[in-house]
């Protein structure tokens, strides 16, 4: 009887190791597959493009403050002072409705090399830089949807979430910088960018 026993477990048992095996190759097969299609395993894209840079002050952006129908006196308020949406509010919103940042590369980056001795004011007075942050770009989204992100040497990682009149076509790229003056140093330059199409 123990015999039996004894010989009859092992069959039990090992019939339930190749269950358990096959079931993992199916799980495993199916993320696999499901990651592919997804596009997690699709690389990133090099592409040389012409970027240009804006800023949210009133000549980038085409808005002016006061309306002449309160005769200027609403001087706090800002208003879209050309094209199609001449007269309306202006937010400074971007398109996809998100607010534009510049990029910020955080506590541990090459900045942090080559000026250790920021480190602790960032610390004390700034602790809200001591994390990473993406920069906004606007771009055509006809061939970039908004998420797509984008490493701009010079520059850094950026995101679409904005689009503009006169950037068209896949090669051409508005990027988001603080101050009207740090748009015009950047000017306009033709930069292999990477492209990481959104997931």
């Amino acid at each position: 009887m123990v015999l039996s026993d004894m010989k009859s477990r092992p069959r039990h048992f090992s019939f339930r190791i190749e269950s358990v095996h096959t079931w993992r190759k199916i799980i495993f097969q199916l993320i696999f597959f499901l990651l592919l299609c997804s596009g997690c395993a699709r690389p990133p894209v090099t592409k040389v493009m012409e970027t240009t840079a804006y800023c949210s002050c009133s000549i980038c952006c085409s808005w002016e403050r006061g309306s002449w129908q309160w005769l200027k006196f609403d001087f706090w308020n800002r208003y879209v002072s050309s094209g199609p949406r001449a007269g309306t509010y202006y937010s400074g919103l971007t398109a996809s409705g998100t607010v534009p940042y510049a990029p910020q590369e955080g506590l541990f980056s090459l900045d942090s090399f080559y000026r250790p001795w920021m480190i602790p004011v960032r610390l004390i007075l700034f602790p809200w830089y001591l994390l990473p942050r993406d920069g906004t770009i606007a771009a055509d989204t006809k061939y970039y949807p908004f998420g797509t992100r984008m490493h701009v040497p010079g520059y850094g990682w950026g995101v679409i979430e904005d689009r503009g009149g006169k950037i068209k076509g896949p090669t051409r790229i508005d990027l988001y910088f603080d101050s009207h003056s740090e748009a015009l140093h950047w000017g306009r330059k033709k930069l292999p960018v990477i492209i990481e199409y959104r997931r």
